[in-house]
């Protein structure tokens, strides 16, 4: 098969390597499509290598076709008896998105059957490359670890990116106030547009005072915090918050060292959780998306949650793709296609939030298949 290799000099190729062979309770998969997410970027920059076990190429998700099943034996305990029915679920040729911990970027990938996923109900296979991350990391952590529910409200940092455009559709579903921050008012008014209820300009608001004061008629500050910032907004986001309220940290764009005010947390009562989706033993990632397919998928299948994709590229121009997240700061997803498959008689066409979406394509993508547009 064909992956996308990283050379000594930081260049990615696409190149010829060894096909995978799916394990004991693990599925191969054909890939159609996988998308680019910002670990991807530390990985390719060596600062976030693959767990123990897992495979070197890059890639934490991907949708594509079973072309074939590994030995069925599979370790898990018998509290989680629901997984082991997931393996006599799927048969050759079923279409699929998967949760990976590495080797999307590549033709095949063999995957624990625990993270396979059917598509949601009308979903394009190709678009499906984008959900199973951000709908995994959204889902986990608003409401597994965070506990979010309605009448609360959370704090989205960076709104308009993959992870934050689905956690807004998600919370809002949950029946919470959501805030968001964004880097321009332009992101902001789309945040807003795709149903944020508060949204603030990081670089012209202070988002502490503007959350505070929003919510002072309610919760007095934000019950939950989604940030991918770190270190950068540590002390804020615990000012942020409102008495008991969860600060669940998810990313480290803002660094990885900061000063944690301890009185300050003790007299809210206040939690700060730091989470991993890649590193979660198989069996949580196995409930995850066993959580999604049961709850978000049925969202995205009647429109209350919908894909967010800036555009795609084919998987060659990979280069070109980490260079857009890197430096563009797309709304929402940016795809790499693999192998696209034929369009069904019955295939959907985009909705209207995902073809909503494609606003950033003529900017960002002047070259791209527009058949979906």
């Amino acid at each position: 098969m064909y992956a996308v290799v990283v050379d000594d000099a930081g260049t990615m190729q696409w190149q010829e390597v060894p096909d995978p062979v799916p394990g004991p309770g693990e599925v191969l998969i054909k890939v159609a499509a996988t998308s680019v997410n910002r670990a991807d970027l530390l990985q390719r920059q060596g600062f976030y290598p693959p767990p123990p076990g897992a495979s070197d190429i890059m890639g934490l998700e991907c949708s594509g076709t079973i072309v074939d099943l590994g030995p069925d034996e599979l370790d898990i305990p018998r509290t989680h008896s629901n997984l082991t029915a997931r393996i006599a679920q799927f048969q050759l040729g079923d279409e699929v998105c998967a949760l990976l911990a590495g080797g999307g970027y590549a033709e095949l990938v063999a995957v624990p059957v625990g993270q396979v996923m059917r598509l949601p109900i009308g979903m394009d296979l190709v678009v499906a490359g984008s959900l199973p991350e951000v709908a995994c990391t959204a889902w986990s952590n608003l409401v597994n670890v965070a506990g979010l529910t309605e009448g609360q409200t959370v704090l989205i940092h960076g709104g308009a990116g993959g992870v934050g455009s689905h956690a807004i559709q998600l919370a809002k579903s949950l029946g919470a106030t959501v805030a968001v921050t964004a880097g321009t008012d332009d992101r902001v008014q789309w945040c807003l547009d795709l149903g944020a209820d508060i949204g603030i300009n990081y670089n012209d608001e202070d988002f502490v005072e503007h959350v505070i004061k929003a919510t002072a008629d309610t919760t007095k500050g934000a019950n939950v915090i989604l940030d991918n910032m770190g270190a950068k907004y540590l002390e804020r986001n615990v000012s942020a918050l409102a008495n008991d309220g969860k600060l669940v940290v998810i990313g480290m764009q803002g660094g990885i060292k900061a000063e944690l005010n301890i009185g300050q947390l003790l007299g809210k009562r206040g939690a700060v959780f730091a989470t991993s989706l890649r590193s979660r033993p198989l069996t949580q990632k196995a409930q995850i998306c066993h959580e999604v397919s049961d709850t978000v998928w049925p969202l995205i299948a009647n429109g209350k949650v919908d894909p967010i994709v800036s555009g795609e590229l084919p998987i060659q121009e990979v280069n070109e793709a980490h260079s857009i997240v890197e430096n563009e700061h797309p709304r929402g997803k940016v795809i790499l296609v693999v192998d696209r498959p034929e369009p069904r008689a019955d295939a959907p066409g985009p909705t209207a939030r995902l073809r909503e979406s494609f606003k950033d394509r003529d900017r960002l993508f002047p070259r791209m298949n527009r058949k979906n547009s």
